[in-house]
């Protein structure tokens, strides 16, 4: 009994010990990467900021399914649109330890996001909760930002658009305005509801200078909207296993899926798809 209790005590020495040396080579690691920073002029920023997450920032990546269907549309339309330029966009409905910024890509990893949408307010005085932090770690990882309103279709426009304008603080190269209007109202007709959204784009203009972006799904576009925003830039929402959001309408924006599966988040999110080159997005943004 007396050997075997010595020998534990000496397994937990070495343990012990090799734990201090990993601790330390880590250290050690992180300073040498600190001065390659730092001495490079951020040529390297890239690879140190892997290696950082690889050894320091450890993300553990949930396994997440489609059915066979929805995984083949998904694939299909991602190879169909590879040279076009890929989003998300994001609420409090995802969490945010849920997501690793620097690890955001799609199509088994072949296709980075460039740029990210965030509800930023809801109706008359609400505002997402997650909006200002998502807001900065956008920026900070170098994506494209846009900011939705979600307008509440009962709701006065007026009210709105100032809710809109007092939580969102659009910078040079933002993507303009986005106003989400997918429901019908209760108390209002259809006319009263193309009237005050034309109100809510009025204000909102006026303060940017560019028109907002209209984002709905392509069936409320053609019962409710279409012939009234043509000059506007379009966001269409469709699910359906279709090659494009609309047979005959021109869009800038198509939402494919709400059940996309990105690397780098542990929950799925809507993914975007815009019509156009980097660089043609960039070029939509503000000045």
């Amino acid at each position: 009994m007396a050997k075997r209790s010595v020998k534990k005590r000496t397994t937990r020495k070495i343990h012990k010990t090799r734990r201090k040396h990993f601790l330390l080579r880590r250290e050690i690691l992180l300073v040498i990467l600190a001065f390659a920073l730092l001495g490079t002029g951020f040529y390297l920023k890239e690879k140190i900021a892997f290696y950082y997450a690889m050894y320091f920032n450890k993300f553990e990546h949930k396994k997440l399914s489609n059915t066979e269907f929805e995984e083949q549309r998904i694939t299909r339309i991602i190879g169909d649109y590879a040279d076009k330029t890929f989003g998300m966009d994001l609420s409090h409905y995802q969490r945010k330890e849920d997501i690793k910024w620097d690890s955001l890509s799609i199509g088994n990893r072949a296709i980075p996001i460039k740029f990210v949408v965030l509800r930023a307010t809801m109706g008359n005085r609400s505002a997402d909760r997650h909006f200002g932090d998502f807001w900065e770690l956008a920026k900070k990882h170098e994506l494209v930002r846009g900011a939705y309103h979600f307008y509440r279709a009962d709701e006065d426009p007026v009210r709105q658009a100032n809710n809109f304008l007092e939580n969102v603080k659009l910078e040079p190269g933002d993507l303009p305005p986005i106003l989400d209007i997918e429901k019908i109202p209760r108390r209002k007709s259809n006319e009263k509801l193309v009237e005050d959204l034309k109100i809510w784009c009025r204000i909102v203009e006026e303060t940017y200078g560019e028109k907002p972006i209209i984002y709905t799904y392509y069936h409320y576009y053609e019962d409710f909207l279409k012939g009234e925003f043509d000059d506007y830039p379009l966001w269409l929402a469709n699910y359906n296993d279709v090659p494009h959001p609309s047979p005959d309408d021109s869009w800038d924006i198509w939402q494919f899926t709400e059940k996309g599966i990105v690397y780098g988040i542990n929950t799925k999110v809507d993914i975007d798809v815009y019509n156009g080159s980097f660089w043609s997005l960039k070029r939509l943004t503000l000045d």
